[in-house]
């Protein structure tokens, strides 16, 4: 259907072996060269900033050297003329990389047709992208299919469409809140908002290192005090685990637990891996208990949490797990619309069958615009030659970075890489090391993130070449000799 799905990677499905070896890191990129000194700053740079120091919300950290103008592929250009391999991807938004022409067709000829008409009605084109979704996850794995050759008929699944990842968090809360109380009346035979009653299924369990979002149910249970402490008191009643222990499993989900919230992979947390075994552990219990498990896969290929989507190489991370650690509801967002705002929550209808018309809504989720977009970019990561691209792409990637605790000991984890696919982690000792390596990238142009307090990440677009990612890595190289 789309045929540039392939494009990009013919001609690079070459061993890694034969593409890429090395005894030693790469010294190539020692001198920087995007440095811009303050003498050369383009006048229109110096007024973009002051605007924004005038009039923005100073929120976000951000080097006052670098304003961005234009972009494509995998590269990100500033207003001073310099040009950036971009890893980060909009921070794993960008699946399709920047200004990807058949997204660009597919987002004006929408636009000439409809933008926006609220969820007063429907729309064809939010139908669609559920049902694309369900289909997807019934055929490829996840929400308890295992992953098959064909659909597993309609129905199953429901969809609820919001306008980010916090949004599709808050709604999974929300909904497993209103699941919660409907299971303990049907347990106790009482009707919880009946006078007298004393419903207490409410708890929301989730785990250190975790990050679902900044809003205030969200930020309840992303567990960094950095983020929570200037906005306390939260939530009540959410209780702290620890990832991969299976030791405190019980006693962190009881009878009161309505929710559980997990990153199969956590990405602000550091991208740190859920085991299979703790996530099965915790599928059990929410079973025994009645708590809904939800996944976050927003980040990842949906949101940091970046592990959803295709980011592994496949659907969700959990597509290829054994279906006794699946969750109950799925929570997805950055990529389906290739920076189009959208995020949405996909849930067994087990759980959807205690919502109805009134009990949740949103004025944006689920435009026609953002589900056109999103039916469009999610027809071309499911295709199976670019799914495959991803896998080997992600490979490599590791490959490429394998050698590193061992060639600069005194600064990268001993553990090695973390991830899959391509959200992937490169830990480091010194709390202070992974903001010195993004900054001396950046200087010789090539941007990554940090990802919690020891580890920098790399989320390029879903589509990045094997040329590109060695470039990338030749920098990382570069830069550690430095450090």
């Amino acid at each position: 259907m789309y045929r540039s799905a392939l494009s990009p990677f013919r001609n690079l499905f070459t061993p890694l072996s034969v593409r890429y070896a090395s005894s030693h890191p790469s010294s190539t990129y020692v001198n920087a060269t995007h440095v811009v000194q303050p003498t050369s700053i383009p006048p229109v740079q110096e007024q973009i900033i002051s605007t924004a120091r005038t009039n923005v919300l100073p929120v976000y950290a951000r080097p006052d050297n670098i304003v961005m103008s234009h972009a494509e592929g995998s590269y990100m250009t500033s207003v001073s003329g310099l040009k950036y391999l971009d890893f980060s991807a909009g921070i794993a938004v960008n699946a399709l990389g920047h200004a990807d022409k058949e997204f660009l067709q597919e987002l004006i000829k929408q636009a000439g047709q409809l933008i926006h008409a609220s969820n007063v009605y429907h729309n064809k084109h939010a139908a669609k992208l559920a049902e694309l979704l369900v289909e997807l996850t019934q055929k490829e794995g996840g929400l308890g299919w295992a992953p098959s050759s064909g659909s597993a008929g309609p129905g199953g699944a429901k969809v609820f469409f919001s306008n980010s990842g916090t949004e599709a968090n808050e709604g999974a809360l929300k909904i497993a809140r209103m699941a919660g109380k409907k299971r303990w009346s049907a347990k106790t035979g009482q009707e919880w908002d009946t006078a007298g009653a004393k419903c207490n299924k409410y708890r929301i369990a989730c785990f250190e290192r975790g990050f679902h979002g900044r809003s205030m149910g969200a930020l309840s249970v992303t567990t960094n005090k950095k983020y929570q402490a200037p906005f306390e008191p939260l939530l009540p009643g959410v209780d702290v685990g620890r990832l991969n222990d299976i030791d405190g499993v019980k006693k962190l989900i009881t009878d009161e637990t309505c929710a559980v919230i997990v990153e199969p992979i956590q990405g602000e947390g550091g991208v740190h891996v859920a085991e299979i075994e703790w996530l099965r552990s915790i599928r059990k219990r929410c079973d025994e208990t009645g708590a809904v498990l939800i996944f976050d896969e927003i980040q990842g290929g949906f949101r940091w949490e970046q592990c959803g989507l295709y980011r592994t190489g496949y659907l969700w991370a959990h597509s290829q797990y054994p279906v006794d650690c699946h969750p109950d509801m799925i929570t997805m967002a950055k990529p389906l619309a290739n920076g189009y705002p959208i995020g949405a929550v996909l849930m067994r209808d087990s759980v959807g069958q205690y919502m109805t018309a009134g009990t949740h809504g949103t004025t944006f989720g689920g435009s026609p615009l953002a589900c056109a977009l999103g039916t469009h970019v999610l027809t071309r990561l499911s295709h199976s030659g670019f799914r495959e691209n991803v896998r080997g792409t992600g490979e490599h990637l590791q490959g490429r970075l394998r050698m590193l605790p061992e060639w600069f000991p005194n600064l990268v984890g001993q553990g090695g890489v973390r991830g899959r696919g391509l959200i992937i982690g490169i830990p480091f000792l010194d709390s202070k090391s992974p903001g010195r390596l993004v900054e001396l990238a950046r200087e010789r142009g090539v941007l990554l993130l940090t990802a919690g307090t020891d580890a920098v990440r790399l989320v390029p677009s879903l589509n990045v070449s094997r040329d590109d990612v060695d470039k990338a890595v030749d920098v990382i190289e570069s830069c550690l000799g430095l450090m």
